[in-house]
């Protein structure tokens, strides 16, 4: 049986989609198309990466919690009820 970390899972695939650029003062910006409002800004690639990264876990987590609408990345989709198994499952 395969773990799944649905959350994870979505955050990776949303950061294969960053497209980042390198500023006129070498600086570097990063943004992901789907998810609109997601940009970073940094010094290196990597911190631009690092910091766009937070920025979208920041982003979702606003999301679901004032019930905006995400959008479905690779057929992952977060605006789907959660479903529970009885405790007897446990």
């Amino acid at each position: 049986m395969a773990i799944k970390f649905i959350l994870s899972d979505y955050v990776d695939r949303a950061i294969a989609q960053a497209i980042y650029d390198k500023l006129e003062d070498g600086t570097f910006t990063g943004r992901i198309p789907v998810c609109k409002g997601v940009i970073a800004f940094a010094s290196t690639l990597r911190e631009c990466e690092n910091e766009l990264r937070s920025t979208l876990e920041d982003w979702i987590l606003l999301g679901l919690k004032l019930g905006h609408s995400l959008p479905v990345i690779d057929n992952i989709d977060l605006n789907k009820e959660p479903s529970l198994e009885p405790m007897d499952t446990v």
